[in-house]
């Protein structure tokens, strides 16, 4: 098995199609196809399932998946590192981060790791907290800021940044406007609510938050982004329970405390691989942002 072999099927699985994934990896497609190949030969499986529009993985295939695509993140860790020794920091960051994320400011530190360290090029994709956990575990992403999604692994430790309670958004001519401070998830029962879709963070911990008051609620509006939740509590059209800090993002809103859910409901972490896979660039980072946050 030659690592060129994975690199290859690992960009066939990622497009879906032989004559893409060659154009972007810049060979010919007889020889992208002799690639697989002889991987499926050496395997003695085949990897996937090609029809004249499109290719899918077999069993086989989505079981390799996982350990090339880890395999490749070890062999640029292992150049990368190299390239530390020598004392210089480059090659490629890949950073995944949820929204509006409290304890970083991500535009920030990326603009001072970019002074910093130049020659890393830095890739940056914004997503649910889901499914950035499992990017980071599965070595597709160098590290994450999300909020806590799930417990740690041998694939995947968490650094605390910062932790939140529970604030309810609505509307200011909402009936809830004119509720004191012992305001419960209980008095929420009734409500209409606007979140996330289920892979995000926040509302991941709201869910669980409700479930562990074993309380009802219903979610008639999804979101993927911070503002348009917004946008939906500020028209009436339902309430909102997010973390404290989003209140700052509308001042035309009214926020509320919830008494019983306790001073920390989200947690905001750094996803990262296990310290041995953690690359020079990722470390660099972290080191910033603790700099940063002293």
């Amino acid at each position: 098995m030659e690592l060129r072999h994975l690199q290859h099927f690992v960009a066939v699985a990622e497009d879906r199609h032989f004559t893409r994934a060659a154009e972007r990896l810049m060979v010919s497609q007889s020889g992208l196809s002799a690639s697989i190949r002889a991987l499926e030969r050496d395997l003695r499986a085949p990897l996937f399932v090609r029809s004249t529009r499109r290719v899918t993985l077999t069993e086989a295939g989505r079981a390799l998946l996982v350990e090339a695509e880890r395999i490749l993140a070890q062999v640029r860790a292992a150049h990368e590192a190299v390239a530390a020794v020598q004392g210089v920091v480059r090659g490629t960051l890949s950073l995944g981060a949820e929204q509006c994320v409290a304890g970083v400011h991500v535009a920030g530190l990326l603009a001072a790791f970019r002074q910093r360290h130049p020659e890393v090029e830095i890739r940056l994709r914004q997503e649910g907290g889901l499914a950035l956990a499992e990017d980071v575990a599965a070595g597709r992403l160098d590290l994450a800021f999300a909020y806590r999604t799930r417990a740690d692994s041998d694939q995947l430790r968490s650094v605390p940044l910062a932790t939140e309670p529970m604030t309810l958004l609505c509307h200011p001519e909402h009936p809830l406007a004119a509720a004191g401070p012992d305001l419960t998830l209980g008095d929420l029962a009734e409500e209409v609510f606007v979140d996330f879709h289920p892979g995000w963070g926040p509302r991941r911990a709201t869910d669980e938050a409700f479930a562990s008051a074993c309380v009802l609620r219903t979610v008639s509006l999804e979101v993927n982004d911070v503002h348009s939740l917004l946008d939906l509590v500020e028209e009436g059209l339902g309430v909102a329970a997010v973390p404290r800090h989003f209140r700052h993002k509308r001042d035309s809103l009214h926020a509320a405390p919830l008494a019983d859910t306790g001073k920390a409901v989200y947690e905001t972490v750094a996803l990262l691989p296990p310290p041995h896979a953690t690359s020079p660039a990722a470390r660099a980072l972290m080191k910033l942002l603790e700099r940063d946050r002293r």
